[in-house]
């Protein structure tokens, strides 16, 4: 073989070699791309999404603008289930960004079934989750919360068919409660308090502020009720018309 001949050979062999390098390259780079950044488009890639989406070929991204927002800051992940003609959506996951910040604070999750499980909340926007509710039968059942900021919470609150029961709150950050609120109908009917924490509770306090209260309203009743009969049995007393009756119709 001559030497230019020998020269066209090997640039054939290369750019042979070089497209199908660039044509395996390419379709890799489309079946990869899913799962190496699964987004929608104009949306930031640090925006701390904790939705389980990414890299996932069962999952399904939806992105929506709330009020007031320049781009897309609420996202809903749903889950493929099933199989051919029965295969459909179930929401998994949602998440907002309340604060318009570009960082997602605000994540609820879901069950097979569509209805709430847990949501996670930045409350005051420092990127840490400070807020852990949990759900049952779609109604709050827990709420916990971090007020000093260490990542670890230090007040739960528990709720029985929606309505507040229980509150449970560490004081002095030992991560255990020395703290224990009893309610009942919304209202605080008492109070522990472990006084050398111990664990146990030394001291119970009655809230006498609401106990007031609610005195005052079953006084302010049974007022209300003894007027309307003492008003019922003036009407039967002056034939039917009362005293406020004739007053008003004489004016």
């Amino acid at each position: 073989m001559k030497q230019h001949e020998r020269w066209l050979f090997l640039v054939g062999l290369s750019g042979a070699g070089a497209f199908w390098a660039y044509a395996c390259g390419g379709s890799r780079s489309k079946a990869e791309s899913p799962g190496t950044d699964q987004r929608p488009a104009g949306l930031s890639k640090d925006d701390q999404s904790r939705c389980d989406f990414q890299g996932r070929v069962d999952r399904e991204v939806k992105e929506t603008s709330g009020p007031g927002a320049a781009k897309p800051n609420i996202r809903r992940v749903y889950g493929l289930v099933g199989e051919g003609a029965n295969r459909r959506r179930v929401l998994v996951c949602r998440e907002v960004d309340t604060n318009l910040d570009g960082t997602k604070d605000v994540v609820r999750t879901y069950d097979d079934k569509g209805e709430k499980k847990n949501e996670f909340a930045d409350s005051d926007y420092d990127g840490r989750i400070d807020t852990w509710i949990a759900f049952t039968g779609g109604r709050i059942s827990e709420v916990k919360i971090d007020s000093n900021r260490d990542g670890q919470p230090d007040q739960t609150r528990m709720y029985v068919g929606g309505r507040l029961t229980r509150v449970e709150r560490d004081t002095n950050h030992d991560a255990r409660p020395d703290v224990w609120e009893v309610y009942q109908d919304g209202q605080l009917q008492r109070m522990g308090v472990d006084l050398d924490f111990d664990g146990r509770v030394d001291r119970w306090n009655r809230d006498e502020v609401a106990a007031r209260e609610q005195v005052e309203r079953e006084e302010r009743e049974e007022e209300a009720q003894r007027r309307e009969e003492e008003e019922r049995r003036q009407e039967l007393k002056d034939g039917g018309v009362t005293d406020a009756r004739v007053s008003a119709r004489n004016r």
